[in-house]
């Protein structure tokens, strides 16, 4: 039946040859004359193609010139001026310049060659499969001994690999050959074969050992590279294909063993070569592809994570060594990341292919689920290798900067990842602060050594910091930030501190924080006018410094050290003139925001004592003042609305802090319902909208972050408001009772100190949109004079406010008031020059005059009537006279004034 099958497809192969030539010769027959057919008598005709380049149908030169020409590199194509070359000079040479030219097209001709030539594709599928399918054939049947079933399949693609050869040799294997892609079909189907036969001697009938089946399939792969060299790149990938292929056809009894890992890993590795020696780029990806795919389908069959893991090590360094055949990468040009930022040219092939490599490992090995602590242990070795041999092994391939964080941010995830998910190493280690030590693999020392990695990183990145001028500062940035974000991801995920104790930790940070500080002196001393660097690495030791105290010392410790951290970088800005430190600043000042309202935040501004309230808040006020102090005259407008924002901020919520405690120590009857406690509480979330709003000028991408913060403290803030403007007012029975003295009661903090502050805060709006600023000042106006009115109740009626009706002194004192508030406003007005307060001004006066007519006159009797219409007649004469000298101060119109009985205007009174 096989035999059949083999005769049935070479039928069909020399039926489809013959079909071809038949075609081409038609088209020659169709087609025009050629043009040297048409040229002049006395014109040369053009030089046959034939003649210019070899043919490379004719069969190579057998025994010692076979084997020069097989080590012998492969003829440089032409390459024209416009692709970069010097016509004159000819193609740069590939080990001095390190630089590797391939086609960008690869995969669109890979896809054009599939389209016209996949009957020979699916010829060496048939072939291939015959083989395997024999070995599968006398298993089921038991033909032949175990033995001899290896030994035929082996010998059936010895066969095809001697008749793929011979007819090379005889017709050549070249696109113009007749007999072109046969021998190509019928080697790698060869290959396959002996593949199959290989694997079955080891996974089927245990015939051979490890050892021996790993020569026989290396033996194999080298075969594969030798006759890819010769017959082209359809030959390797088929042999690639189905020797990755093969063993899920064969299958087996069991679980899939670890060794298939290596044994895709050298399939991997031979494609590799291949793609070197002739530079078909296309052979590479395949490779890889295939090593990465089997390899997980073998994980998911059973195989082990300890197995898999340094498999993908292996891969990413094949992939970035063999490309260009160096020991020590090289890869020069762009990096990936400039080409993405459209900061330099496309990056070559070999840069390309590591980068995607390097990626795919790192990738899957964050991917991984161990069944325990030690593979969960091997996946973080094997990160920190692959970081390592960026770090290190290809420091001379400056196109392979930017790979080295990818390895170390999956690093830093996965220490997230396995502290929140509980995974087995997480779950062991912390298994020893509850004293269940029935895993002997959770020693206290786990933290100590992921910390201890990341260290290594920060040390060699700082290594390279000094070696690599051209990136020095963004080295230096992944020295001071890689081991202290490593040591803050085991804090609030691992928490070390539980299982080794605060003391010993803080050590850790200590010692981090004292190689900082070596970093720092060394750059300070190298760089001599330039600090970043000193800066960078002094700002990591200081924040490592207030870690460490934050575990041994109070909170307030922790939140004074980073105010402290603060200053420092606001003095080392204005010493050194650090730009960088304008984006510090900021998350300083945010990092103390964090701890003022979260963590700590507002339950231990209550509960704590009122001597540490004060340090902690007040001395984050004193830093903040500090950095605004001396950041005075830099161009550093972010850092310096941080400052202030963070300021009034931070004085806002003491002032809240300090109001509730004073309250609260009136008694124990505090409601937590009433109008004083909700504004107490709204005050944070109004300070947050003013804070964002006042940043918002700032602009940027931002711009719509800060925006929906404000709107959400305004939706909170304004709501708080409402409710005890409305419902919880000490006009009504729903509220508690006002408690404290007159005027500096508990409707104090409920209206006038928030009218107070948007009010103050208008200033500094005048960026925002004229119809935001007019209702932030109409509420606080309108808060204000709420207070006013309500104070002046409590006054004539004390404690019984909710109690109906109004008596003739209360009465009166509302006139009074507004008489008094609208005179404020109108010298406001001239003493501003303002046309806006003395029209608000002369509102007030009219809601006087109508209330004193519409209200008054009914309300009030007697002498006290009286009194109320002589002082508003005299007092509106004042005010109106007043209102006029300054509208013509300001340049505004004059108010009309009535004219006699012949129509003329009386004189207006003298300026003051």
């Amino acid at each position: 039946m096989i035999i059949l099958e083999l005769l049935l497809v070479a039928g069909l192969i020399v039926l489809w040859r013959r079909v071809n030539r038949l075609e081409a010769a038609l088209r020659q027959i169709v087609e025009p004359a050629p043009i040297s057919a048409a040229l002049p008598a006395d014109q040369p005709p053009l030089p046959d193609p034939a003649a210019v380049a070899p043919d490379t149908a004719q069969p190579e030169r057998p025994g010692a010139d076979l084997l020069a020409a097989a080590m012998a590199p492969p003829p440089a194509p032409p390459v024209t001026e416009a692709q970069g070359e010097n016509p004159q000079t000819g193609p740069q040479d590939r080990t001095e310049d390190r630089a590797i030219v391939f086609r960008r097209d690869r995969f669109g001709d890979l896809a054009r060659w599939l389209r016209d030539n996949w009957v020979y594709v699916v010829s060496a599928i048939s072939l291939a499969l015959a083989g395997v399918f024999f070995v599968q054939y006398g298993v089921e049947n038991g033909l032949l001994p175990p033995y001899l079933r290896v030994m035929a399949a082996i010998a059936l693609g010895a066969a095809l690999i001697f008749a793929g050869e011979w007819v090379r040799r005889r017709h050549g294997d070249g696109e113009n050959a007749s007999s072109a892609y046969i021998p190509s079909t019928l080697s790698g189907a060869g290959m396959i074969s002996v593949f199959a036969g290989i694997l079955a001697a080891r996974q089927l009938y245990g015939l051979i050992g490890i050892e021996t089946a790993f020569a026989g399939l290396a033996g194999v792969a080298v075969l594969a590279i030798v006759l890819g060299w010769f017959h082209g790149p359809f030959l390797t990938a088929v042999g690639l294909t189905g020797a990755t292929v093969t063993p899920f056809v064969i299958g087996g009894a069991g679980p899939a063993p670890d060794w298939f890992y290596g044994y895709f890993t050298l399939l991997a590795a031979a494609g590799l070569a291949v793609d070197a020696l002739r530079r078909w780029g296309w052979i590479s990806v395949l490779a890889l592809a295939l090593a990465f795919g089997a390899g997980w389908l073998v994980l998911q069959g059973g195989g082990s994570a300890a197995g898999f893991a340094p498999m993908l090590l292996a891969l990413a360094a094949l992939a970035i060594a063999l490309p260009p055949l160096r020991l020590i990468p090289v890869h020069d040009g762009p990096m990936i990341t400039e080409a993405l930022l459209k900061r330099g040219g496309w990056p070559s092939f070999p840069t390309r292919l590591a980068g995607g490599t390097t990626l795919a490992s790192a990738v899957s090995l964050f991917l991984i689920i161990p069944a325990g602590p030690v593979e969960n242990g091997l996946v973080y070795l094997c990160l920190g290798l692959l970081a390592l041999g960026l770090l290190l092994w290809a420091q001379n391939a400056p196109a392979l900067r930017d790979l080295t964080f990818v390895p170390i941010a999956v690093f830093l995830l996965a220490l997230v990842r396995d502290g929140e998910t509980y995974a087995p190493l997480a779950r062991d280690f912390a298994a020893q602060a509850l004293d269940l030590r029935a895993a002997e693999t959770g020693a206290p020392m786990t933290a100590s050594l992921l910390l201890g990695l990341a260290t290594l990183f920060s040390l060699f990145a700082a290594l390279r910091s000094f070696r690599d001028p051209d990136y020095k500062a963004v080295w230096a940035l992944g020295a001071v930030l890689t081991a202290p974000v490593a040591g803050l991801l085991l804090e609030v995920f691992w928490a070390p501190a539980a299982v080794i104790g605060a003391f010993p930790w803080a050590l850790h940070a200590a010692g981090l924080a004292a190689l900082m500080v070596v970093l720092a002196e060394r750059f300070a001393r190298i760089d001599g006018a330039d600090h970043r660097r000193a800066a960078y690495a002094t700002l990591s030791a200081m924040a490592l410094i207030a870690f460490a105290l934050g575990l041994v010392l109070s909170s307030a410790a922790l939140t004074l050290a980073l105010a402290v951290q603060l200053v420092v970088a606001a003095a080392l800005d204005k010493r050194f003139r650090l730009p960088e430190m304008g984006l510090f600043i900021p998350a300083g000042v945010a990092v103390i925001g964090y701890r003022l309202t979260i963590d700590p935040g507002l339950d231990y501004g209550f509960s704590a004592a009122l001597g540490q309230v004060l340090a902690t808040y007040g001395g984050a006020i004193a830093a903040m003042a500090a950095g605004l102090w001396l950041l005075r005259g830099l161009p550093r407008l972010g850092a310096q609305l941080a400052l202030e924002s963070g300021l009034v901020a931070a004085a806002a919520i003491l002032a809240n802090l300090l109001l509730v405690r004073w309250i609260d120590g009136w008694g124990d009857d505090a409601d937590v319902l009433s109008h004083w406690s909700l504004t107490l509480n709204a005050l944070p979330w109004l300070v947050m909208m003013l804070v964002q709003a006042y940043r918002m000028q700032l602009g940027g991408p931002m711009w719509y972050v800060r925006l929906g913060l404000a709107c959400l403290g305004a939706l909170f803030g304004f709501a708080g408001l409402i409710a005890a403007a409305g419902p919880l007012n000490p006009l009504f029975d729903f509220s508690g009772p006002v408690r404290g003295p007159l005027l500096l009661d508990t409707m104090f903090v409920a209206y006038l100190l928030p009218g107070i502050l948007l009010l103050a805060a208008l200033p500094r709006l005048g960026h925002l949109r004229a119809w935001i600023r007019l209702a932030f000042g109409g509420i606080g106006g309108g808060l204000v004079l709420l207070y006013l009115g309500l104070e002046i109740r409590r006054f004539w009626r004390g404690a019984d406010m909710a109690l109906p009706g109004i008596g003739q002194g209360e009465l009166y004192s509302y006139t009074l008031a507004l008489m008094l508030i609208g005179a404020a406003l109108l010298y406001q007005a001239i003493a501003r020059h303002s046309t806006l307060l003395r029209r608000a001004a002369m509102g007030v006066i009219a809601l006087t005059v109508a209330k004193v007519f519409l209200i008054d006159a009914s309300g009030l009797s007697g002498l006290t009537r009286v009194v109320s219409f002589l002082a508003l007649g005299l007092s509106l004469a004042g005010l109106a006279w007043l209102n006029r000298w300054a509208a013509g101060q300001q340049g505004g119109p004059l108010p009309e004034l009535p004219k006699d009985a012949e129509g003329a205007t009386p004189a207006a009174p003298p300026a003051p």
